[in-house]
């Protein structure tokens, strides 16, 4: 099979791209997709709805990362189950950002970060030499801890990926359903040539959310993105990732661990040193860890 991405580094050929079958040529990166705090009774959303089987989105084999001398992560093996919210924890400096940055390859942009091991979209290993990571990054896209917005128009925040991959075609549609699909429509609609930096800050993380999937990504990772908000905010935007795992996987990385137990459906425990401990069921995380050091850390001993 061929894994080369020209369709979607040439954005002469969007247009062809974006209407192309899923046959045996097309690569895993170019297919579409297809069309507080808590209780032991309110842990994970599994909980609250019928467990259905998923399959595998994203998969790290003996995944390490250094920073120079330094190892941030150590051997990281998990299988992410696409169309769910997978919360990481842990203390800081854990390494739980720096495996998030490394699913989308963001870690490219620092010169001393290197990675080892095979870090798997789809089957194929994202660190292979014949993928484009800007190709990959329309697939996965990001979403960071404190909200970004250009200082351009919140029309044009939105459309600015679309541009960037040389859509034309229906932009005010798209730019539509992405600030719909990021609960943000009813609240902007009538202003959308006023600048996204004047909105408050929920609204400019859920603005960046819009921003983030109007490219129609598969997967949206998230840097802690309701660290910065107020309570009320941060409850929109957790209603939100639901919301959004009904048509996306949702990786999410948070120090809340009550947060992690209301929204999420999985759940991996990062601890010091860059190993993954723990992963698996969140209400099983929560109420009945495998590992004493995850429990101590769930628990407030340590951490």
């Amino acid at each position: 099979m061929n894994f080369g991405l020209p369709t979607l580094t040439n954005t002469a050929n969007t247009s062809t791209a974006n209407s192309a079958t899923n046959d045996e040529s097309t690569t895993p990166l170019e297919r579409d997709r297809p069309a507080d705090g808590s209780s032991s009774t309110d842990a994970g959303r599994s909980s609250t709805r019928a467990t259905t089987e998923t399959d595998t989105i994203i998969e790290a084999r003996g995944v390490d990362v250094y920073y120079d001398a330094d190892q941030a992560l150590q051997s990281v093996d998990i299988e992410i189950p696409e169309r769910q919210v997978t919360a990481m924890i842990g203390p800081s400096g854990c390494g739980k950002s720096t495996f998030l940055r490394s699913i989308n390859r963001m870690n490219d942009l620092i010169d001393i970060a290197r990675v080892e091991g095979e870090l798997r979209f789809h089957g194929k290993n994202v660190y292979d030499e014949d993928v484009d990571p800007v190709a990959l990054r329309r697939k996965i896209g990001m979403v960071f801890q404190k909200p970004n917005p250009f200082p351009k128009s919140i029309r044009d925040n939105v459309a600015y990926g679309l541009e960037v991959q040389g859509t034309t075609d229906d932009i005010d549609e798209r730019v539509e359903r992405a600030l719909k699909n990021a609960a943000l429509w009813d609240e902007v609609r009538d202003q959308l040539d006023k600048s996204g930096l004047e909105l408050s800050g929920g609204q400019q993380q859920r603005l960046c959310i819009a921003r983030a999937i109007a490219t129609d990504p598969e997967v949206i990772l998230m840097d802690e993105p309701a660290s910065a908000l107020d309570p009320v905010a941060t409850s929109k935007i957790e209603d939100l990732i639901e919301e959004l795992a009904e048509e996306y996987t949702v990786v999410i990385v948070t120090h809340n661990m009550q947060q992690a137990a209301r929204i999420s459906d999985k759940t991996a425990v990062f601890l010091t040193g860059g190993e993954l401990v723990e992963f698996g069921e969140t209400e099983k995380i929560f109420e009945n860890p495998d590992h004493d050091r995850v429990e101590d850390y769930i628990t407030g001993k340590f951490g």
